[in-house]
């Protein structure tokens, strides 16, 4: 979760737009996670066409999923925008009922009620023109996504491994952008290439074959207690390296999407344990 929550510096760190870090990114982050699945498991294939079909749209997600969470904080702040991507565990909750049949209780509208105030603080006004308000709505729009994704995974791609999975995506994502990717990334310095393939190889294709090998030995509910730590170490790596100083809105607002974040992860583990 520290590694993934570095990847929030490359925003800043990276001259290039969000669309040429992600596809920058998952070039290295390809070659990396193919190669990992390659040496541990054998064989990169999928069991099926369905399975291709499926991987191929969750790639599809993905890449605007990172491509709005790059955006987010480039538009506003790292702060700012892992605490908007963050509302994700709460929109996966609220979501859920539509693909798989729960009904919400009170604690949930609740929980929504929490983030909709602790957003509510971090925007300093509703107003489009305002860059942090751009920033947080782009960083919902990241966590919609992300929710999406991780929904349609559970159900019908959660029996691949974190790295085999995230190689297809990865895969989707980078020819996808090739379409959109400007010639900025081709004429960017040597530094800038540095940084992608330390992006792509350390801060993505690394973490997922950690997660992948973590979870035949961690329970569900303790990876998911320890990924909403993911924005605690984004936040504090952004004010030690970036010397960004949050505003007390953004902090405080911070705790409470968190806070309704990790209630969802312990609740939702106990309901799905019964």
């Amino acid at each position: 979760m520290a590694l993934l929550g570095a990847t929030a510096l490359f925003s800043k760190i990276l001259p290039l737009s969000a669309v040429d870090i992600t596809f920058g990114r998952a070039i290295v982050a390809c070659v990396m996670l193919f190669g990992i699945v390659k040496l541990f498991r054998g064989s990169v294939r999928l069991d099926s066409i369905k399975d291709y079909l499926i991987a191929l749209f969750l790639g599809l997600l993905m890449a605007a999923h990172w491509v709005s969470y790059f955006a987010a904080m480039q538009y506003s702040s790292v702060s700012v925008g892992m605490i908007a991507l963050f509302t994700f565990p709460v929109m996966t909750v609220l979501l859920e009922p539509f693909f798989e049949g729960i009904r919400l209780v009170w604690q949930d509208i609740a929980s929504a009620l929490v983030v909709l105030f602790g957003i509510y603080l971090i925007v300093p006004e509703v107003s489009l023109e305002n860059e942090i308000t751009q920033g947080v709505l782009i960083g919902i729009a990241s966590a919609i996504l992300y929710s999406f994704r991780n929904l349609l995974h559970r159900k019908h791609f959660s029996h691949y491994s974190g790295a085999h999975a995230m190689a297809y995506q990865t895969l989707v994502i980078f020819i996808s952008l090739s379409f959109f990717s400007s010639d900025e990334l081709f004429k960017a310095s040597n530094e800038t290439y540095m940084g992608l393939v330390v992006l792509g190889i350390f801060l993505t294709a690394v973490p997922h074959a950690l997660i992948a090998a973590s979870l035949k030995h961690l329970r569900a509910k303790t990876f998911s207690l320890i990924a909403c730590m993911q924005p605690l170490y984004g936040v504090s790596l952004a004010i030690i390296v970036l010397g960004e100083q949050p505003r007390w809105q953004t902090i405080v607002g911070g705790l409470l999407v968190i806070s309704a974040a990790i209630y969802e992860t312990i609740n939702a583990q106990k309901l799905h344990s019964k």
